[in-house]
């Protein structure tokens, strides 16, 4: 009987630190839309969305390196992977998509909006 007791206070006790272990912040909460100084105009490939591929994206998918079979080191690599849909789809971590960067959070939603900027815009070599 003692032990039936303690094994349960054991499960209780095991339950309440795993469900309090598990704590997601959601962004757009901690970070509200409002506050955001993010200008999505005038967005270039050349000044805004190849310098964004080449800090964070690069590292995993250039040429030497293709993972996924996806290079994102050219403006034609990128401009496949932008009008296919792939590219937002996972830098906005969007459903059927592979949430991109792997493994990783999110990337920051206001680099997210100037990247669709640039793709609503036609993806140009600009």
């Amino acid at each position: 009987m003692k032990r039936n007791k303690i094994l349960t206070a054991l499960a209780l006790l095991t339950s309440v630190i795993t469900l309090n272990s598990c704590y997601y912040d959601i962004e757009e909460e901690l970070y509200p839309a409002g506050n955001s100084n993010c200008d999505t105009t005038g967005v270039t490939y050349s000044n805004t969305v190849a310098p964004i591929m080449q800090s964070l994206c690069i590292s995993c998918h250039s040429t030497s390196l293709p993972s996924g079979n996806i290079t994102l080191d050219t403006y034609a690599a990128v401009k496949t992977q932008a009008l296919n849909g792939k590219l937002y789809g996972s830098i906005n971590h969007s459903a059927g998509y592979v949430p991109m960067p792997q493994g990783g959070n999110k990337m920051n939603s206001c680099l997210v909006n100037r990247i669709k900027s640039w793709v609503d815009g036609g993806a140009i070599n600009n």
